[in-house]
């Protein structure tokens, strides 16, 4: 079984370190992961866009996808190719502080998070995506909480060190305001 995960926003707001936390936590349980990020040339501000496919076994194809089963809108900018991506049911976590536009509950499932606001109340705007993640695995179990934690540290420069506790603990606030299995990855997974 695979699961894609499209994941956009704009530079400066983590999309692309979330998308590497994410794979390295589900390579870390033994399952493939493959990530293909893109963004445009701008340091802050520009597009960027992380596609991330995981699986229970091989992966068929490169993280080039059609269609998604699951995305996490940081930012309204430059997210229409992703919309464009959704299909039917598919899962859609929404930064509900910064961005604008709606998507139909009755053609999706829905979460909004205020990303955003909650980094700003953790201290660091930076760590927006962070939440964003831990929210997305308390609706999917995609990977165990725990899991991410080491991947953060993983994923993380050393000369960065001094961030990994705050970007866990922002992994763990988005987990908390969460609903819990919305949308289960896996038959086998429990949180």
């Amino acid at each position: 079984m695979e699961r894609e995960l499209v994941l956009t926003g704009i530079g400066g707001q983590g999309v692309q370190l979330a998308a590497q936390v994410l794979a390295r936590a589900a390579i870390a349980e033994g399952r493939s992961a493959q990530m293909f990020g893109s963004y445009g040339g701008m340091m802050r501000g520009g597009n960027t866009e992380a596609t991330l496919v995981i699986a229970d076994g091989d992966i068929g194809a490169p993280p080039t996808v059609a269609e998604t089963w699951s995305a996490i809108f940081m930012h309204h900018d430059f997210s229409e190719s992703t919309r464009g991506k959704l299909r039917p049911g598919s899962l859609v976590l929404v930064n509900t502080t910064v961005f604008e536009g709606s998507f139909d509950p009755a053609e999706y499932r829905v979460v909004e998070v205020p990303a955003t606001d909650l980094a700003v109340d953790l201290g660091n705007i930076m760590t927006a995506s962070m939440i964003m993640l831990g929210a997305y695995v308390a609706v999917t179990g995609m990977v165990a909480l725990d899991s991410l934690d080491a991947a953060v540290t993983a994923s993380l420069p050393s000369y960065r060190s001094q961030h990994v506790a705050r970007n866990v603990a922002a992994i763990r606030a988005g987990f908390e305001v969460a609903p819990r299995d919305l949308s289960p990855a896996w038959t086998d997974v429990l949180i």
